[in-house]
Order: structure tokens, then sequence, then C-alpha cells
């Protein structure tokens, strides 16, 4: 297995930037981010004009965009995501970084977010780079203590194969699967989201693109989370509609 390099926890800033004193105002900018685009706005320029209103860092802008949809969005997400009862006996489709790097983190002590749409996301998502971190294998065995409760056929995992170390990232799953004897199986392709968008298969994922688009999706990260990682810092900015106007 690849050598551990670094956990995937708290970054030096957060207890500045997600703290108690700061939770008012994200979750107001996250409130008036939604409100732009339920009128048109595009993501961008609304995380903008609110980061800007709020004074916020990347950081927290890119937190905030992460947690925020139109109320469009958010009903047609709600009424085509499943329940646990639902998997019993099928096949479960895995949006692999998405999913595996949010219980990374909820583990490592990193901050959780909950958005709009009540999924969990972390704060900076994987775009090229993936390494095995400490809390790699303890985020999968979490992952399967909880599908296996519920039945669920099989695990089938989706991979970025553009992402570094996606590949180690396959293997470090099938062996761990393996060697526990769990029914998964790794698919490493070049763009999952196209292929978990048009799935009919029951899909685990909080990309935005993949819950516009897919037929059935369920919330597995916070599920995860939930009973497995109880000690999460969890910041929830999908109350911000409870905010003031």
């Amino acid at each position: 297995m690849q050598k551990l390099r670094r956990h995937r926890g708290a970054d030096p800033e957060d207890e500045r930037s997600f703290g108690a004193g700061r939770l008012a105002d994200l979750r107001q900018a996250a409130h008036d981010v939604c409100w732009l685009l339920d009128r048109g706005y595009g993501i961008s320029s609304a995380t903008e004009l609110a980061g800007d209103r709020y004074h916020l860092t990347r950081r927290q802008r890119i937190a905030v965009a992460r947690c925020s949809c139109s109320g469009q969005a958010r009903e047609r997400r709600q009424a085509h995501c499943v329940s646990p009862a639902q998997l019993q006996g099928r096949e479960l489709w895995l949006d692999g970084f998405n999913v595996l790097t949010a219980v990374e983190t909820a583990l490592g002590g990193g901050v959780i977010l909950i958005g709009r749409d009540h999924c969990c996301r972390d704060v900076a998502g994987v775009y090229s780079h993936y390494h095995k971190v400490e809390e790699t294998v303890p985020a999968l065995q979490a992952i399967d203590r909880t599908v296996a409760q519920w039945g669920v056929a099989e695990c089938r995992w989706w991979l970025d194969s553009p992402v570094f170390n996606s590949g180690r990232l396959k293997g470090i799953i099938l062996e761990v699967a393996g060697e526990a004897g769990w029914p998964w199986r790794v698919e490493l392709v070049t763009n999952p989201d196209k292929i978990l968008s048009a799935a009919e298969q029951v899909v685990s994922s909080s990309d935005h693109v993949i819950l516009d688009r897919g037929q059935r999706w369920f919330n597995l990260a916070r599920q995860v989370i939930a009973s497995q990682a109880p000690q999460a810092r969890v910041v929830d900015l999908g109350s911000s509609e409870s905010a003031s106007s």
C-alpha cells in the first residue's frame, strides 16, 4: 500500500473561518447566494457578491458556494433521494472521490459542511491530486459498516482516471475489500460524472451535476458521518434559510 503522507483534517484557519463568531455571516451569505440563484444569477457571480458583502475569505467562499443551490434544484434533489430501506438487495454506485474524501475529512477532524440540499461536503474536494491519508482505510471500513446494515448487494466505485493516484486508490480499495470479503468493484474512467448522471442504479454523490441530472441518489456520506464519526466537526449552512433577509 502507498505510504501514509498526511491527514485530511483541519486547516489552520478553520477555527477562525468556521467558528461561532463567523457562523452567522456564513449562513447569511449562503442564504443570499441561494436567493440570487433563484433569480438567475450564476454561482460564481452570486458567491462574489455575497463574499464581498460579508468579507469572506477564499476558503469561506468555497464553502458557501458548495452549500448553495437554487430552490428548484433542492426540490428536485429531495424528490429523487432514496431511503436506506430502498437499498436492500440493490447495487449502490459511488462517486468515489466525492464520498471517500468527505468521510476521510470527518474522521480527520476537518470541517464538514451541510448544505441547503442536506448533503455533506468537505471544503476542498479533490481536483487533480489524491493522496492516501491515515483516515483512508478507516473511512472505507466505516462506509462498509454503514452499507452492510442496509443489505446493499454490491458497491461499485467510480474513480476519475485523470486524478493523480486514482490507480493507487483503486488498488487500495480492492485490497481492503478483498481481505474483508466485501462485495465491492472499482471502475477507473475518464468522466464518472457522465456515467453516474445517466445511471439507472442508485448513486451516492454530493456533486451538483450528478444530483441535478441523475434519477436516484442516496445521501451516503451524511449517513456514514452521522453513525460512524459522531465527533466530526459539522458546520451547518443549510439552516441559512432561517436567516433574516
